[in-house]
This record gives structure tokens, C-alpha cells and sequence, in this order.
């Protein structure tokens, strides 16, 4: 009956640092995908900041010839 007990606690105690270990990975894992959001919306804007330019330069050619 002790080896049964026993097996059950080692089982319990490698769950836990599983456990505590998936927690520290999701933790990191969110930190990435916060920085790659902050990234994404960079680029977003730096996009933005390109289409007045198309558009100028694509009425001019309209116009300009």
C-alpha cells in the first residue's frame, strides 16, 4: 500500500513543476506576442503613412501626363 502512495506523490509532485514550468513558458510567450503586437502596429502605421504619397502620385500621373 505504500508503494501505491508513494508513486501517487511522485505523480503529484511532477504535475506540480509541469505545472509551475508551463506557467513560466505561457508567461514568456505572452511577453513575445506583446512586443510582436507593438511591432505589428508600427508597421501598421508606418503603412498608413504611405498611401497619401501613393495617391498623390497617382493623381499627378493622372494629370501630369
Amino acid at each position: 500500500m505504500t508503494k501505491v502512495v508513494s508513486k501517487r506523490k511522485s505523480a503529484v509532485e511532477k504535475i506540480s513543476i509541469h505545472e509551475a514550468e508551463c506557467a513560466q513558458r505561457y508567461i514568456a510567450i505572452e511577453k513575445r506576442l506583446d512586443s510582436n503586437s507593438k511591432q505589428v502596429e508600427k508597421l501598421e502605421k508606418m503603412v498608413w503613412g504611405i498611401y497619401p504619397f501613393i495617391l498623390i502620385l497617382f493623381i499627378a500621373s493622372q494629370f501630369g501626363g
